[in-house]
Order: C-alpha cells, then structure tokens, then sequence
C-alpha cells in the first residue's frame, strides 16, 4: 500500500500529440511522439510501442502522461516522459485520455 503523499509525487499531464512517427530502429510497433504540455511543461518525447495507432492517427490525440521521471533511453532515442495506456486483450496498448478537450498541461489529481 502507498500512501496519498506517494501518490501525489507522480506529475500526470494531459498532452496533445503535435508529432508522431514510426521509429525506423524500432524492435517492434514503436512511435515516437513530440507531445505538447502547454508553457508550463512545454514539448516533450516520448518512444511508446503502440501497435493499435497509425502515427498519423496519434496527432491531436490528447494523451495522459508521467511527465516527471528522469529521460530513458529507448534504442537511440530518449523518451522524456511516459505515456500511459492499458492492455487490451492483445495485450497492446490503450491509450489513456481524457473524454473531453483538455487545456495542455493539466494536472490529474
């Protein structure tokens, strides 16, 4: 069990996908995304595999990420922050976002 201060250490923004592309060296179905967190945050990357979504398909998705783990490297590629989504019976990701337009930069709390 964590407690509510555990949790509120995890910066969860709402961002808008301005950029989406197949990573030419990925392993397997990974996009790397340029995604918009407002001024605040600003614009940041991020390399998920993503075997449900056509880059094109990704951009003006709104999307929840962590924007607050340090940058990971991902093959050649850094992924500055971590989408969120859930496995759908596949086992491939779902994206997780909000059900209605959201300002970028939007805490989750």
């Amino acid at each position: 069990m964590i407690t509510y201060d555990d949790f509120s250490k995890v910066d969860i923004r709402v961002g808008t996908v301005i950029q989406a592309e197949n990573l030419a060296d990925g392993k397997y179905s990974t996009h790397k995304l340029h995604i918009d967190f407002g001024p605040e945050i600003g614009q940041k990357k991020s390399c998920a595999r993503l075997v449900r979504y056509k880059p094109e398909a990704l951009i003006g998705r709104q999307v929840l990420a962590v924007v607050n783990f340090p940058p990971k490297q991902i093959g050649k590629n850094i992924s500055e922050v971590l989408v969120l989504g859930v496995p759908d019976t596949d086992g491939n990701c779902v994206l997780i976002h909000p059900d209605s337009q959201i300002p970028p930069g939007a805490k989750l709390f």
